[in-house]
């Protein structure tokens, strides 16, 4: 019984010690990380190119910004920023079909669950708009358009002092793109992510 005690007074003790990491109405966050971009498997058919080929988008890793300004305790308004993605595609049969860059901006409305000790997960809604460039094809002129979708999101904030705090998130983005080449249409690319992230927030 006193080892079961004392075992229990130590929880305690560290729960209580632990950093109180939340925001009030008013507040911002900002947040430095990386982030990994994977699209989803099977990204489309191009049969102007080969008849029933399929389009591959390979994933890329990249540094992460956001910015986060809380309207309550428990909703934020959060814009999402990157440094540049770069991704090769390919298509079946053929092999090396070019690559691109894009910048994923995304505007989302999150909820912070604030009844939980030692950790504070979220969940969030929102708008994601894909530019692509600098796009290059060994077939030719090859063009992605801009892309607007929904994009979803959870994660959860581990918090390390009181301001700041361990971000790991998750998020989905319905990217999809009308591909041309010399300036036709061909198909259009569905390349739709999940997005892992890993980040230090920090409030002020």
């Amino acid at each position: 019984m006193k080892h079961i005690t004392l075992s229990a007074l130590a929880v305690l003790a560290a729960t209580a010690a632990a950093p109180a990491f939340a925001q009030e109405a008013g507040d911002w966050t900002i947040g430095i990380g990386i982030a990994n971009v994977n699209p989803k498997s099977g990204n489309g058919e191009l049969d102007a190119i080969v008849p029933g080929a399929g389009i591959d988008v390979d994933s890329d890793t990249q540094l992460s910004f956001t910015a986060e300004y809380f309207f309550t305790p428990n909703i934020g308004l959060e814009i999402l920023a990157a440094t540049p993605f770069s991704h090769d595609i390919s298509i079946d049969g053929v092999g090396d079909a070019g690559d691109t860059k894009h910048l994923p901006p995304t505007i989302s409305v999150n909820y912070h669950f604030t009844n939980f000790e030692g950790f504070k997960p979220y969940i969030g809604l929102g708008l994601n708009y894909t530019n692509f460039f600098q796009e290059s094809s060994p077939l030719g002129k090859l063009e992605l358009e801009d892309s607007f979708g929904l994009a979803a999101q959870i994660g959860v904030d581990i918090p390390v002092t009181e301001t700041g705090a361990l971000r790991l998130n998750a998020r989905y983005i319905d990217i999809d793109t009308d591909v041309k080449l010399n300036g036709d249409k061909i198909g259009t690319a569905e390349i739709d992510p999940v997005v892992l992230g890993i980040a230090y927030v920090m409030t002020f």
